[in-house]
């Protein structure tokens, strides 16, 4: 999923964003909010491999346009095993994001424990130079029978 809209939408309440997005973080108006999502039928807990999708919105509450250069992300898995991955961009995508605009993408990771968490930053250029914008560290973890 991919988008690019107006932040706020006409009508949105920030108690309704943060039900949706329990995990954010704002550096320099920039605010990166984070919904994961354990996908059971993805999943094989025999394997073992648990996998969840995670929801980013990246919303610029700033006055000027910046675009999303490259991402550092790193996984932690419930055994304290930890990956760094880094590259350009999200999902193949270096998107730029307008003053009041948002920027809307899924990814997924797996891991081979059924709990982890991710952080990391992504680093963003606009026209007073280049910067890095916190993702905010979310947990990840299989919920009781019967949840997603």
């Amino acid at each position: 999923m991919i988008s690019t809209r107006h932040w706020p939408a006409p009508g949105s309440d920030t108690v309704v964003m943060d039900l949706i997005f329990p995990y954010a973080a704002t550096t320099r108006d920039i605010t990166v909010r984070v919904a994961p999502r354990y996908l059971p039928d993805q999943s094989d807990p025999d394997a073992p491999r648990h996998v969840w999708s995670y929801h980013v919105r990246i919303e610029n509450g700033g006055t000027e346009a910046v675009q999303l250069r490259s991402r550092r992300w790193l996984i932690t898995d419930g055994a304290g095993r930890c990956e760094s991955i880094e590259g350009p961009g999200v999902i193949g995508q270096q998107p730029v994001i307008e003053p009041g605009m948002a920027f809307d993408y899924v990814s997924g990771v797996p891991l081979a424990t059924p709990s982890g968490t991710m952080d990391g930053a992504y680093h963003m250029t606009g026209a007073s130079g280049g910067f890095d914008v916190d993702i905010p560290a979310f947990v990840l973890t299989v919920p009781a029978a019967g949840g997603h």
